[in-house]
């Protein structure tokens, strides 16, 4: 079973992050690239491309909370795949995001688990720079 976890300052309010990070039409834009994630209906979604396991799309469970500023998915068909986002204030307008993923089947070292947290701090990275272009084109 391997756990990752990874947090990140981010350029904006809690609720600005939290806004693109909850939404699914525009989670393309700072996923990973080999992952794509599309609405398929009420807390579901579907996902593909290259870093998903198996042929073709897979559903997963979504659930984003307003109140804790929380995203939680889950794999449907992959039951060994869950993970969650929280968005919590940091000082003088900005905020921070933690997200933790666990993949059961997956072992905690080695060379694919680097790259799940390589993959995770880019991730975040490419959020940031989402966040701050939502930032910049209100201004």
């Amino acid at each position: 079973m391997a756990e990752f976890e990874a947090t990140r300052g981010m350029p904006a309010d809690s609720m600005i992050v939290y806004g693109v990070a909850s939404d699914v039409e525009i989670m393309d834009r700072w996923l990973p690239r080999g992952l794509t994630v599309t609405g398929s209906g009420p807390g579901t979604v579907e996902a593909g491309g290259d870093l998903v396991p198996g042929a073709g799309p897979h559903e997963g469970l979504f659930r984003a909370s307003d109140e804790q500023l929380r995203v939680e998915w889950g794999g449907r068909d992959h039951p060994g795949y869950s993970g969650w986002l929280q968005v919590s204030d940091a000082a003088s307008g900005t905020s921070e995001v933690t997200v933790h993923i666990s993949l059961l089947d997956e072992p905690g070292s080695g060379a694919h688990a680097d790259e799940v947290r390589e993959l995770l701090d880019r991730s975040l990275g490419q959020l940031a720079d989402e966040v701050r272009r939502r930032v910049d084109d209100a201004g």
